[in-house]
């Protein structure tokens, strides 16, 4: 391919965080370019969005549909390749198979769906049309986590026994959905976020995180989810026993009311020989302790890190670098997928180190899979992806 990869968004339009976070990660390496977008449900804010961005007027849309209609009948040289899905977890499903119907590739925040229902649809379109589809847990982005990951492929830890993965957040400590605060007003109304709140936002990063790392997949989950402030109608914190195929147990704790925490996503991984610890507000260090060897601090641009760490850092050691970054290197390997195939060749997907549909299917499930456990007698719920 000789040219930049063209897109559009659905979603992401004037005061939306998410929105921002993907166009910089699309643009990072200079390969895509935005070319359109239907940016809100409100057509002039659409419109106003897309003229913050600098988009002709004719190319931002009043509605997912009328984009994906009008883009469709463009020149082949000039009508968008893609489309980054950016909106509420309840619009997420219907833009998703719109575009997939209409021949174009998806990027899609997470989770996929709003239930698990339409996750298998959607699976199953993205699987009959041939077509891409990346779901952005950017967290497996990160150059680090890449390295844990190929310590745990290449045996060096042993088999894996235990796995800790924990994302305690703050900032919903408070009901401030009643104050006016757009992010949390969604995240906390079932109509809007579905089953789970807490879980559905950041608990589904935890499982996803778990499964990437040590290559297995979890099983079976004993969960508890529950809403710590007052009227609130989904839950704000839960923690799960998790079971993977591997054998492997573990413990999975994702909180919204963890008063004074950011975004403290970490995870530790414990084989027979060896062990990892990695902590995303520090991500650039991955800690790895062996059972007769001194302890080792790895570090982000190092030579000695594997190829997919290596390829994965933009800059030199020492040179911090992070969240959109790690959002960057899922741009950078869709982009190396899709250019191929816009070039004509075949690609399997899994050949490409970002997360596809049936990452997706398989976060739906554990998030329904937590919920049924939470609310059931019984101890162990089983997952069906």
């Amino acid at each position: 391919m000789n040219r930049k990869l063209r897109y559009g968004m659905v979603g992401g339009g004037r005061g939306a965080f998410i929105g921002g976070a993907h166009r910089i990660a699309a643009n990072m390496d200079g390969k895509m370019e935005l070319v359109c977008g239907a940016f809100s449900s409100d057509p002039e804010r659409s419109k106003a969005s897309g003229r913050d961005l600098l988009l002709p007027e004719g190319r931002c849309y009043a509605s997912f549909a009328d984009m994906f209609a009008a883009e469709a009948k463009l020149p082949a040289g000039e009508r968008m390749d893609f489309v980054i899905i950016v909106t509420p977890n309840s619009m997420h499903y219907p833009p998703a198979m719109a575009a997939l119907s209409a021949g174009f590739h998806v990027v899609c925040d997470k989770p996929m769906t709003f239930t698990v229902a339409e996750a298998k649809k959607l699976a199953k379109k993205v699987k009959e049309t041939g077509l891409l589809f990346c779901l952005t847990h950017n967290y497996t982005g990160y150059p680090m986590v890449k390295e844990a990951r190929t310590l745990v492929q290449s045996g060096q830890l042993g088999k894996i026994r235990r796995v800790t993965v924990e994302y305690p957040q703050g900032w919903l400590s408070s009901r401030i959905e009643t104050s006016g605060s757009k992010q949390a007003s969604w995240r906390t109304d079932p109509k809007q976020a579905g089953l789970t709140c807490c879980f559905g936002d950041i608990g589904s990063h935890c499982a996803n995180l778990a499964e990437y790392i040590t290559c297995s997949k979890i099983t079976e989950v004993c969960a508890e989810l529950t809403t710590f402030v007052k009227g609130r109608p989904l839950d704000d914190d839960g923690n799960s026993l998790i079971r993977f195929d591997s054998g492997a147990r573990g413990v999975l704790w994702a909180s919204q009311i963890a008063v004074g925490e950011e975004n403290g996503l970490n995870i530790r991984v414990y084989g027979e020989k060896g062990a990892i610890k990695w902590r995303q507000e520090e991500p650039n260090t991955l800690i790895v302790t062996w059972t007769d060897k001194p302890t080792e601090m790895r570090r982000t641009g190092m030579g000695y890190l594997c190829n997919a760490a290596k390829n994965g850092a933009r800059l030199p050691a020492g040179h911090p670098e992070g969240y959109l970054e790690a959002f960057g290197n899922l741009y950078r390997a869709f982009g190396d997928a899709l250019s191929q195939v816009l070039s004509g060749k075949k690609v399997r997907e899994t050949d490409f180190d970002y997360p596809n549909a049936h990452d997706g299917l398989r976060g739906m499930a554990f998030l329904d899979a937590s919920v049924k456990s939470s609310k059931a007698r019984q101890k162990w719920v089983k997952i069906q992806a």
